[in-house]
């Protein structure tokens, strides 16, 4: 089991060395799609726009949660 010898390993290092081993890690798994990026970018910006035109209203943090909860 290769991952699990890694791990082994990789608990053997000390504190920085496995925070750095965990960004490299978080890092290599970040990697976007810039056709989709694009889309989103496209859609934030609209959504944003439509609700400082007013016409969508945002909602508060404990309605959102009431909302996900019930």
């Amino acid at each position: 089991m290769l991952a699990e010898e890694i791990k082994k390993n990789a608990l053997k290092l000390g504190v920085v060395a496995r925070v750095h081993l965990v960004e490299s890690l978080l890092e290599s798994l970040d990697k976007t799609d810039p056709e989709i990026e694009e889309i989103w970018v496209a859609e934030s910006e609209r959504r944003y726009h439509a609700y400082k035109q007013g016409l969508v209203k945002g909602i508060s943090l404990e309605q959102l949660r009431a909302k996900i909860e019930a």
